[in-house]
């Protein structure tokens, strides 16, 4: 076993259009990879252009910003990661046994048309690998084809960051779309916990998904569970 994880993070730092800041929230990496790293799995960083990855401000303050993230914040060798990640054309995906996206409103835009990013995980999942996201990451599963010129996530059961916590969060207005309906659209069975913003998890075969930031945890381990 080559014991790596790949996770997708995103280069978007605002909502199409405005000036409205988002990017990566950054407690759904740090919490993901210190579970990753305590299992003693190398991890590599992606994302869909390369290079710079902005960070959620919302994901720097308190309560979003606990001690994970804090430790990443204070870890120049780890900040130094989200300052120049490869893009998917410089990495192979028989190398990986899982890929991780992670999450943040940025991610709607740069990860579900990505060819590069679905062509990584497509080839992940096709050599037995688990595919997995958290929060708004699912929006990265949207359209990564299988082997059998479906979908991924079609006919599978999945979560992500509902439509009901979109509301509550106060940007239904400032997102470009729905993205529970569109997996609904596409044939997926998605699954939401009732207490909104609760922990969630849904694993179905090697398709492994966490419905909102405080998910992340469970997420990842769920994902070591199924490798």
């Amino acid at each position: 076993m080559t014991k790596r994880i790949l996770h997708v993070v995103t280069n978007v730092d605002r909502y199409l259009g405005t000036d409205h800041p988002t990017g990566l929230w950054l407690s759904e990496l740090t919490h993901a990879w210190d579970v990753f790293e305590a299992a003693g799995y190398q991890q590599t960083l992606v994302s869909p252009e390369g290079g710079k990855v902005p960070l959620e401000p919302r994901s720097l303050k308190w309560p979003a910003l606990d001690a994970s993230a804090k430790r990443w914040l204070n870890d120049p060798a780890k900040m130094s990661l989200l300052e120049n990640t490869p893009c998917p054309e410089d990495l192979n995906a028989a190398d990986f046994d899982a890929v991780f996206y992670t999450g943040g409103h940025a991610v709607m835009y740069d990860f579900p048309d990505h060819v590069g990013l679905q062509q990584l995980a497509s080839g992940i999942w096709g050599h037995g690998g688990v595919v997995s996201s958290v929060c708004h990451g699912y929006c990265g599963l949207l359209n990564i084809p299988d082997s059998e010129g479906g979908l991924v996530v079609s006919g599978r059961s999945l979560t992500g960051f509902s439509w009901t916590e979109e509301v509550l969060a106060g940007v239904a207005k400032k997102v470009p779309y729905n993205c529970e309906q569109e997996m609904k659209d596409r044939g997926a069975d998605y699954q939401k916990t009732w207490l909104p913003f609760a922990s969630n998890v849904v694993t179905d075969g090697r398709l492994v998904t966490g419905q909102n930031p405080g998910s992340a945890s469970a997420t990842a381990r769920a994902v070591l569970a199924v490798i």
